[in-house]
């Protein structure tokens, strides 16, 4: 069987690899995405990134998420990222619900998730992390998507891909682009889009609910309202702006870690039937991208990466033991990716971007 991991680099990336080694001391940047339970398959990599990889750096690493993404960046900044991360995982993956959970039901789990990986000491942890700087990406609504009720949020929807679909700037007319920033991060994104986007401090009182707001995917779950610190309105999930992200951050100009699910990455949630939507290449050019083979996903369970349609299509002792099968192999990747860099072999292992990018002429971080 051929090397379970993908390991893909920008421009940069590769050139700065080519020159200092693949050390942690590149990275200041760490990136989850949006995707639910598909990221039971990078477990093992989040098992050995933050536990291990990371675990002596003395220099401010931005960890960045939305929606699940963000879930899992709550874990990489508690001063003990695997039991957190494992945390994670179990919760997650042992969920059960009724057999038509509402969205107030699903909400409710959600919550009591967040209350589960948080643990006793977890918002204080991420309040004082020195060097890990959490970083919640969320969708603050306007027009009808601050609605509750199903069919506004229907026309909703339809309108947002409508308007995607003539002009990803258009979104920022019924979306903000809300980021939750730890303190003394000084933390920012640049848009090759320039969507409008609010920095929020994160607080004692604002943590969970920011989570959860990362997660609050649009008639599944119920909207975060009355956040404390932040501009009032309606937060969901940070997926429908950023969904696997078209973005360069900063201010550091360091490399930007980022396990994924797929050798691709479609900027927004409404871009996903839209071939033509594909990343400005200045936003992967400093992105070293860790992804699952195709050989190592065919040989998972039902040969694929597991996703919320396995909550209709397997009852839920199937789709428990399907998923927590996947957690248990996904620690292949993990032992793979630090055998590698302990064996000084990661530039033998390291390919092109396996995407097409789009030429831009904006900003680049220096």
């Amino acid at each position: 069987m051929g090397a379970p991991l993908n390991i893909y680099a920008g421009p940069k990336a590769l050139r700065q690899i080519q020159q200092h080694g693949f050390k942690a001391h590149l990275f200041h940047h760490f990136l989850g995405a949006s995707g639910g339970p598909k990221w039971f398959v990078l477990a093992g990599l989040d098992r050995v990134i933050f536990p291990e990889l990371f675990l002596n750096s003395a220099h401010r690493i931005n960890v960045i998420g939305s929606s699940a993404g963000a879930f899992r960046a709550a874990c990489f900044v508690q001063k003990d990222p695997y039991a957190a991360i494992n945390r994670l995982a179990e919760c997650y993956s042992t969920t059960v619900y009724s057999d038509k959970p509402t969205s107030l039901e699903i909400t409710n789990k959600a919550r009591d998730l967040i209350h589960y990986v948080m643990g006793k000491q977890g918002i204080i942890e991420v309040m004082t992390n020195r060097y890990h700087k959490l970083q919640i990406i969320t969708a603050r609504c306007h027009g009808l998507m601050q609605h509750y009720n199903r069919p506004s949020q229907l026309v909703g929807l339809g309108i947002s891909a409508a308007a995607n679909m003539v002009n990803r700037k258009l979104l920022q007319k019924l979306y903000t682009r809300s980021v939750f920033t730890a303190p003394n991060s000084k933390f920012e994104i640049y848009d090759p889009y320039s969507l409008r986007t609010e920095y929020i401090d994160l607080a004692f009182n604002n943590v969970k609910d920011a989570l959860l707001a990362s997660g609050s995917i649009p008639l599944v779950l119920n909207g975060v309202e009355a956040v404390t610190e932040a501009p009032e309105g309606v937060y969901r999930d940070g997926g429908i702006i950023d969904y696997h992200f078209d973005l360069q951050f900063g201010p550091s100009p360091g490399l930007v870690l980022y396990p994924h699910f797929y050798p691709k990455a479609i900027p927004g949630w409404f871009d996903k039937a839209l071939k033509h939507r594909v990343p400005h290449q200045s936003s992967f050019d400093n992105v070293v991208m860790l992804v699952p083979s195709e050989e190592f996903v065919a040989s998972l369970p039902y040969g694929k990466i597991p996703d919320r349609k396995d909550f209709e299509t397997l009852d839920a002792p199937t789709r428990i033991k399907y998923w927590q099968q996947v957690l248990s192999e996904s620690d292949r990747l993990g032992e793979f990716l630090m055998q590698t860099i302990s064996r000084g072999e990661m530039l033998r292992h390291i390919k092109p971007l396996p995407f097409t990018c789009k030429q831009t002429t904006s900003r680049t971080v220096a």
